[in-house]
Formats: C-alpha cells, structure tokens, sequence
C-alpha cells in the first residue's frame, strides 16, 4: 500500500510540474507578442484626409460622344486630348468672350488645356484668363531647285532601230511538156494489164500440155 501511494503522489507531483511549466511558457509567449505589438503602434500621429469644398466645373453635354480638348481657345491650337460623353471636370477660367472654357487636365503642359463651351455644361462662376501664346503655323518644307537639280540625272533618249523591209522571195517555177511525157511514157496500168495477160495465156497453155 505505501508503495502505491508514493506512485501516486509521485504522478501528481509530475502532473502538477508539468502544467506550472506550461502557464510559465504561455505566459512568457504572451508577454514577447505583446511586446511585439507594442513596438509595432507608431508613435506619430496619423494625418486624416479631409475634403476640399468643390469649385466650379464643367460637364460634356450627352449631346456629344466625345469633344476635342486642346492647348488653347481656338481651332488653331492643336488637340491634347478628348472628354466623353457626361465627363465631369474642374473649370479653371474662360476666354474673354466665353466660348471657351479652361479645364484641369493632367498629363499635358502646365495640365491645363481648353474646350469649347457649347458643348458642356458650366457649373460655377468662372473668372477670365489670359491664353497661351497662338502656335506658329507649320510651315510647309520647300526644296531648292539648284540643289534638287544637281540629283536629277537626264537620260538621253535611246533611237530605236529603223526597219527595212526585206527583198521579195521569188519562187522558181518549173514548167513540165506535157505533150512529151503524154507520148513518151507506157501508162503503168496499161503495162500490168498485159502482163496479166501474158500470164493468163501461160497458165492455159500449161494445163493443155498436162492433159
């Protein structure tokens, strides 16, 4: 019985330091993940996004699919770029005579460019701007002549060989008697005729003489 009860609290003391060792491992992981955490949490303060008030805007008429946008008021400045149909953007200025309107348009020269104002909806008050400088016209590349001229290689023309007819063929005719070979020549039939003949009269004689 003594031995059994020294088993006995000898498994309990072995549970009981088992599980003390265990609490003090999860409490040490408990205590390095929390210092973890604690090193993570910055210290400055974290700025918050606040909305501006929108100012004035313009929106392309569903009229139209798409309107040019180009660097300046006027046809003649070249075009940057399209807005589609319902696009909303911010408004900047108008021109003088408020045909055309000044919009924000990144991705081009100091991002702003200009659209026609018929053909959006204007939004806002918009104040006047000055324009930027008109382009200068392309001008059209010339060549000059003396020096074009010095490339241009002139081919005398070639004299195609004259044509001569040549002599006209003349065929020799030969001219036969008829007169001559009419009275000079045996006609063939007439001369197997008689050697049939002549045959004929041969094989009557032989067969006589045999009877």
């Amino acid at each position: 019985m003594n031995v059994w009860r020294k088993v006995l609290s000898l498994r309990k003391a072995t549970i009981l330091s088992t599980g003390i060792i265990s609490l003090v491992l999860l409490l040490t992981h408990l205590k390095v993940t929390m210092a973890k955490q604690l090193v993570q949490i910055p210290t400055v303060s974290i700025p918050t996004v606040t909305g501006t008030p929108e100012g004035a805007t313009v929106t392309v008429t569903m009229e139209q699919d798409q309107i040019n946008v180009r660097s300046g008021p006027s046809t003649d400045y070249p075009v940057v770029g399209v807005l589609i149909a319902g696009q909303k953007v911010p408004a900047l200025g108008r021109s003088a005579g408020g045909n055309w309107v000044q919009i924000a348009y990144p991705g081009v020269q100091n991002g702003v460019a200009w659209v026609y104002s018929p053909l959006v909806t204007i939004d806002g008050v918009l104040p006047i701007v000055e324009p930027p400088p008109t382009p200068t016209p392309r001008t059209t590349p010339t060549i000059d002549p003396t020096l074009a001229a010095q490339f241009i290689v002139e081919l005398p023309p070639t004299r195609l060989p004259t044509f001569t007819p040549p002599p006209e063929l003349v065929l020799p005719t030969i001219q036969t008697n008829q007169s001559n070979t009419q009275t000079g020549r045996v006609p063939m039939g007439l001369i197997i005729i008689g050697l049939a003949v002549v045959g004929l009269f041969g094989t009557l004689i032989s067969i006589l003489r045999g009877r």
